[in-house]
């Protein structure tokens, strides 16, 4: 695939897997991106999984014809973008890897050498010159690696971004960018907020015509709709106004409970609801979900005298992603001692800007005439 004159795509889609990084459930596969800049010095960005090596180093060889390359930019070290390094430099001996300074050191933990006499390490805003086309160079720590680097092209203002603006899916799924890239960024960048403002401070600085992601597709219109996002992910703005009920029941009185107060909010109008079963749903799309709306409201049964277990789970992805700035809502059930409004809040309690509605709704086994008012008085807080 074409990008512009001499930027090529030269990834692969993989079509087999079923979960990414062991536990990130992908039903649409998963693409590897790598990209070719062909000039005076031609540059491949990144490699790609493992078992896919031998169709990427046929991509390159169908795109120059002969020709060789010069540079290996390494952007992320993460094996899923650079498991081929070794591979790409025997194929291609008098090829250079061009990587931030950290990298090295994970290059010799993976492959047993970091090609000291074939390595340039760059730093943020140092410059790479292929001919025609410039690379400039920038730092991203922790967006999600360490030695994580982005490049700037500057004559067809191309930003490679490394796993920035990434989606689960191959590059041919068809499916809207949105709720995988939300998925994908939640669950995988989602803790590291603050770094990833980091970088958008750097990006907002240049003219960016193109973004080239090492997953998902390549991104060229209404750039500012994608940055917009990912300024709202990062800095743990909510999308939009919404609620978001999470929910474990045993026998189904809890799950009864969370559907009296759906109909309470259909009833009052208030229709942007999604409602999660937490031991059944994808519990990363049910965080996704969590960090795109304001509203919460957790549902849960008391479980050995806490929280049942995919309640648990669930709240702990939530504060390993720094949740926060929402208003949550709790109902809870206990047949002769409800402790989840307090361990609900006990597990929130490091998560900033958390304010709770303050309706409780506490049931004992099953919702009575004064639940079911409790129910219609939290509906009512939530619409507000």
């Amino acid at each position: 695939m074409q990008i512009t004159d001499n930027i090529y795509y030269i990834g692969v889609n993989d079509k087999k897997i079923d979960l990414f990084e062991g536990q990130y459930k992908v039903s649409n596969g998963m693409a590897y991106n790598s990209y070719l800049i062909s000039d005076e010095k031609i540059a491949v960005m990144d490699s790609v999984e493992k078992s896919f090596g031998a169709e990427w180093i046929s991509n390159i060889e169908k795109i120059l014809n002969g020709k060789k390359p010069d540079y290996l930019i390494i952007q992320h070290m993460e094996p899923d973008h650079s498991a081929n390094i070794g591979m790409f430099m025997e194929k291609f001996p008098e090829a250079i890897i061009v990587s931030g300074t950290k990298s090295f050191p994970m290059i010799k933990q993976f492959f047993g050498t970091d090609y000291a006499d074939r390595m340039i390490a760059v730093n943020d805003g140092d410059i790479l010159s292929l001919g025609s086309h410039t690379l400039n160079f920038i730092n991203a720590p922790m967006v999600h690696w360490p030695e994580v680097i982005m490049t700037y092209e500057a004559s067809t203002k191309t930003l490679f971004s490394a796993d920035g603006f990434g989606k689960f899916g191959t590059i041919d799924a068809n499916e809207e960018w949105i709720d995988e890239a939300r998925r994908y960024y939640i669950g995988i960048v989602g803790k590291f907020g603050v770094q990833v403002q980091n970088v958008l401070k750097k990006a907002t600085t240049l003219d960016i015509a193109r973004i080239c992601a090492l997953h998902g597709p390549v991104l060229t219109d209404n750039l500012g709709y994608y940055i917009d996002l990912y300024d709202k992910w990062s800095s743990y703005t909510p999308e939009e106004d919404g609620l978001l009920i999470a929910y474990s029941s045993v026998y189904g009185n809890t799950e009864e409970a969370v559907m009296l107060l759906k109909e309470e909010l259909d009833a009052l109008n208030y229709k942007n609801v999604e409602i999660m079963n937490l031991a059944r749903c994808d519990i990363h799309e049910a965080v996704a979900l969590a960090f795109k709306y304001s509203k919460m409201v957790l549902a849960s049964t008391t479980y050995n005298g806490g929280l049942f277990p995919y309640m648990k789970e669930f709240i702990n992805h939530l504060t390993e992603r720094n949740y926060k700035n929402r208003k949550v809502g709790i109902i809870e059930n206990g047949s002769w001692a409800a402790t989840v409004d307090k361990n609900i809040k006990k597990a929130l309690e490091t998560s900033v800007g958390i304010t709770y509605f303050d309706t409780l709704v506490s049931i004992k086994s099953k919702a009575n005439n004064d639940n079911k008012e409790q129910i219609k008085n939290l509906a009512n807080e939530i619409i507000k």
